[in-house]
């Protein structure tokens, strides 16, 4: 996430004053910087996820704890541990994805994103 978030101040500080014509490389910035956002909001989300599990699983262990009679509370807790894994891969996955987009969209359009606009304008007439 830190990453992402040092991508996206360096793509903002390459973002040239607003003007009338020859956007285009203003475009590719705005695309990159909403991939880049896109990234950010999935990462808190996926942080949220784990928060949510370990407060969960506290209170099973807890239940576990306080009736150790009773498997079903360990078997849940089996069964909510191997749920947290399974999601663990498919984040990590989705992290990987995200990041190869990222990477491929800056790699192909890194002229454009460091100078988005040519210095060499040519007048129409």
């Amino acid at each position: 996430m830190m990453e992402a978030q040092i991508v996206r101040m360096w793509i903002q500080f390459n973002v040239p004053r607003i003007e009338d014509g020859n956007n285009f490389g203003v475009g590719i910035q705005e695309d990159v910087l909403a991939e880049v956002s896109g990234i950010e909001r999935d990462a808190l989300t996926f942080l949220d996820q784990f928060t949510r599990y370990y407060a969960s699983r506290g209170k099973l262990v807890a239940k576990a704890a306080k009736y150790p009679h009773i498997d079903d509370y360990r078997e849940c807790i089996r069964d909510m541990d191997e749920k947290q894994a399974i999601s663990m891969r498919c984040i990590i996955m989705e992290i990987r994805n995200h990041y190869s987009v990222l990477h491929d969209l800056i790699e192909k359009n890194l002229d454009r994103i460091k100078v988005p606009r040519s210095n060499n304008t040519m007048s129409m007439y």
